[in-house]
């Protein structure tokens, strides 16, 4: 991945519809392909794709590695939870992998970034919620997604 860039924008508060689960740092890859794959039948769409599209995670625990994980989007569909994304300050972090599978891997190396380098010499502390958002741009010959932290000014 290219020189990894970290932005502060404001972002109002949104409503996204998708499926809780509880994840751990060892079990997230697979978790996210069968929560993914639940919420693209929910939403009438399997083996489709379905923009905007987030995958979020809150409430992680360092000592144990657990923490809760959401995937959806915009689209309101019986048998769907509802997630209010609060309104505030978020640091964003655009990815850019050379080669699309290699998605986990840019993840990765941008939330390590984010937490062990930029984050101790910033003017911010972390909220424990972060999301992957998926649009349009995450298609395609030049594959893009945002990931979006919660902050606070300390």
């Amino acid at each position: 991945m290219s020189e990894i860039k970290v932005s502060i924008v404001n972002l109002k508060k949104q409503t996204v519809y998708g499926l809780w689960k509880n994840s751990n740092d060892s079990t997230v890859s697979k978790d996210i392909k069968n929560l993914s794959k639940k919420y693209h039948i929910k939403v009438s769409s399997p083996g489709s794709k379905v923009f905007p599209y987030l995958v979020l995670s809150r409430n992680y625990n360092e000592l144990s590695k657990d923490f809760e994980m959401f995937v959806g989007g915009t689209i309101d569909k019986k048998g769907l939870e509802s997630l209010t994304i609060p309104n505030g300050e978020y640091a964003r972090i655009t990815i850019k992998p050379k080669l699309g599978f290699l998605w986990g891997l840019a993840i990765g190396e941008a939330k390590r970034y984010f937490y062990t380098k930029w984050l101790p010499k910033s003017r911010y502390s972390a909220l424990n919620m972060e999301y992957e958002y998926h649009t349009e741009k995450s298609d395609g010959k030049s594959p893009e997604i945002d990931i979006f932290f919660a902050v606070k000014r300390k």
